[in-house]
């Protein structure tokens, strides 16, 4: 026990030895230095419908004729089309073109081919004017979101609707 002791208290003094003050910090408050970050680059998500446009298809046709003239076959095409954006609404037109072999009734007539010629339109339905559940007015009469719109802003209730956002 004797010896226990005297190597304790060897140690002890021998810490107490190499053990000095640790000076960390000051009384005066912190210079914090502002992070430097890269701005985030605001994307374009559209806006003007406006343009050409082209592409390639793929899908399936089904017949049902009178009688037994049924089938059905893959089929694969082209299509391109025009838009035009007036702001509120957007006009255009397509043609389109569909290869196939569809046998109607084990062959007594045949599909090799759909063409089509389409003409398409449609209206800005988030056109002001949209007030919030606070009764704040969001979108003044005749203003309209465009399509980056609907992703970043649209984050309140509208006229109605109670609650609270989440998080």
């Amino acid at each position: 026990m004797k010896r226990t002791m005297k190597i304790a208290s060897a140690a002890l003094v021998a810490s107490s030895a190499f053990a000095g003050s640790v000076f960390a910090g000051s009384l005066s408050e912190p210079v914090i230095e502002p992070v430097m970050m890269e701005p985030v680059p605001v994307i374009n998500t559209g806006g003007d419908w406006t343009g050409f446009y082209a592409g390639l298809q793929l899908g399936y046709g089904d017949a049902d004729g009178p009688g037994v003239l049924d089938g059905d076959n893959g089929l694969y095409g082209f299509h391109a089309g025009y838009d035009y954006d007036f702001g509120q609404f957007v006009l255009g037109g397509e043609l389109d073109y569909d290869q196939t072999n569809i046998d109607l009734n084990g062959g007594a007539a045949t599909i090799d081919s759909v063409a089509r010629a389409k003409i398409k339109g449609g209206y800005n339905i988030f056109t002001g004017p949209f007030r919030d559940n606070k009764e704040n007015v969001i979108l003044k009469d005749g203003e309209s979101y465009n399509d980056g719109n609907l992703w970043t802003d649209m984050n309140y209730y509208v006229e109605g609707v109670t609650g609270k956002i989440p998080g």
